[in-house]
């Protein structure tokens, strides 16, 4: 008989799993006559619809990036940019920056990885993120000096280059072949071919019920020990199948039984059984957490209109979201810093009614000063993922309180992923607001944060704020390399967040995982899970 990890697993063994072929199907090794393949199977957070990594900042994108591809520079858990791909050099007058290519880099596809696709890589992403695209901003050159040399000069000193380089979280600067990276930064590129530590498996997968990865033989991990997204991805199983289950006790059971080796996100109201459980671990992978928060669209009514932003803004209130969303303080803080709670850049200005709760009547009174004409606002809605159903009920509460109309549309997180990046008027697909999180490192300066930018329908994030004033202070904040300075403007910039309501931060939480005990090795850091490090026992 094979061992359980090997074992053929069917709807009709399993008598907890959904009644559907399809789960069915993602349950069933291909490779069942192989009894010596490892497979770890995950639950993760979400199903992955959008395969492109520099398309959108969905963590679950993000997550499928980290599989395939690798990065110039990453993040260790001291904050500390470290070389990946290429080790650096900084000029004495810090205008140029030079980065040279490790041996053993090939792509995918078997082709070498070239200075040329690192190039192509970048400038594709410094056009969608906003880190890259201040970075571009200061840039006078960028260029392939030889085949394993990339050369980067600036037009002034940046004090950020290896931090954006380095970027642990959404959007990270991946590097592809230089085919793939020229494609349109609006378009979705044409195959995954990365040099990361797995393979991409495209006959299999299939969204909505699974996606697959396999080891990639020909990846020459770094020497270092692993640290968060930097130093060895050594991969220690064959192949990793993402299982999509949208309900979560079925996830639970999966795992429990044994059918189901990790789940990202469990529920937080299932962790007080989980832990009587000896045959499961569970830990919170990322120390920093997650800021979840709430973003509208500037570009038609009714918030196009301050006034009825600001009303909305009042409406809202951080501990009936966190209670409905998470429910145990243990795990979440009322926290009014757009930067982060407990951060060097860390403030209470302009937070008084989000942390109280104490602005209804006075949104109350604004939106009835406002104009505002009942104009319903498209609430999307996503109940297939357990982070982000909460969030529209109590806010679609709090804002009809207030005398808005809403027209709360159910929905799931991909389709909210793909229709949020519509321009088009809400009654053409388009939308009025939606929900998501961030995680801790994507939000801890001006920079990185880029629900805090003001570059409007050409460049900004979805949403679309049109804000030359937080722009201006967001370059300067690029530009300082005092601590006082930047602390300084950094409350300038989130008292303008607040009085635009650029958006709206609804508190702090840390998300535990859960994985079965024969899983070894898991990672910690800004940017999980990664599946290198891991070993799954017989």
């Amino acid at each position: 008989m094979l061992h359980r990890s090997h074992r053929l697993r069917s709807v009709a063994a399993s008598k907890f799993l959904l009644p559907a072929l399809a789960l069915a199907a993602s349950l069933t090794l291909p490779a069942i006559a192989d009894a010596q393949t490892k497979t770890i199977h995950a639950v993760m957070h979400s199903d992955l619809r959008v395969i492109d990594p520099g398309l959108t900042t969905a963590y679950i994108t993000r997550d499928h990036g980290y599989m395939v591809y690798d990065t110039l520079l990453a993040m260790d858990s001291k904050f500390k940019v470290q070389p990946q791909m290429a080790d650096f050099k900084v000029s004495d007058d810090k205008l140029t920056y030079t980065f040279t290519l490790r041996d053993g880099l090939k792509w995918h596809d078997g082709t070498p990885v070239t200075a040329e696709d690192c190039v192509a890589s970048l400038k594709r992403w410094g056009q969608k993120d906003g880190m890259g695209q201040k970075l571009m901003d200061f840039t006078a050159s960028l260029e392939a000096t030889d085949a394993k040399t990339i050369t980067l000069k600036l037009k002034e000193p940046y004090g950020l280059v290896l931090e954006s380089i380095g970027k642990p979280s959404s959007l990270v600067p991946f590097m592809m072949p230089k085919r793939i990276a020229e494609t349109p930064a609006d378009k979705a590129i044409p195959e995954q071919i990365g040099s990361g530590p797995f393979k991409f498996v495209a006959a299999e997968f299939q969204p909505g019920v699974k996606a697959v990865y396999v080891k990639n033989t020909d990846y020459v991990p770094r020497k270092e020990p692993p640290s968060w997204t930097s130093g060895g991805k050594v991969v220690k199983v064959d192949r990793v199948e993402w299982i999509t289950m949208p309900d979560g006790q079925t996830a639970i059971n999966a795992l429990q039984s044994g059918d189901i080796d990790f789940v990202e996100a469990p529920s937080f109201d299932i962790l007080p059984v989980l832990k009587q459980d000896k045959e499961l671990t569970i830990h919170t992978l990322s120390p920093l957490g997650f800021q979840t928060l709430g973003r509208m669209n500037f570009l038609y009514p009714p918030f196009d209109n301050v006034k009825i932003r600001r009303a909305a803004f009042l409406a809202m209130s951080q501990k009936p979201v966190l209670d409905a969303l998470v429910g145990n303080p243990d795990y979440y803080k009322v926290c009014g810093a757009v930067f982060g709670c407990d951060t060097p850049l860390a403030t209470d200005v302009g937070s008084e009614t989000l942390v109280k709760g104490n602005g209804m009547a006075e949104a109350k009174k604004l939106l009835a000063e406002s104009g505002y004409d009942g104009t319903p606002i498209a609430l999307m809605a996503p109940g297939d993922v357990g982070s982000l159903k909460a969030q529209p009920i109590v806010a679609a509460q709090l804002l009809r309180e207030a005398g808005f109309k809403v027209d709360f549309q159910a929905t799931d997180w991909q389709t909210v992923v793909t229709r949020r990046a519509s321009q088009k008027p809400p009654k053409d697909g388009g939308w009025n607001m939606f929900f998501t999180n961030w995680a801790g490192p994507d939000i801890l300066n001006p920079v990185a944060n880029v629900s805090t930018g003001g570059k409007g329908k050409n460049g900004g994030w979805f949403g679309w704020p049109d804000d030359p004033k937080v722009e201006a202070l967001r370059d300067k904040f690029a530009r300082s390399t005092s601590p006082e300075e930047q602390k300084k403007l950094a409350e300038e910039i989130q008292k303008e967040v607040y009085d635009q309501v650029l958006y709206i931060p609804l508190g702090q939480y840390k998300a535990p995982s859960v994985w079965r005990n024969e899983l070894t090795g898991v990672l910690d850091g800004p940017a999980t899970p990664v599946f290198w490090n891991i070993e799954k026992k017989d």
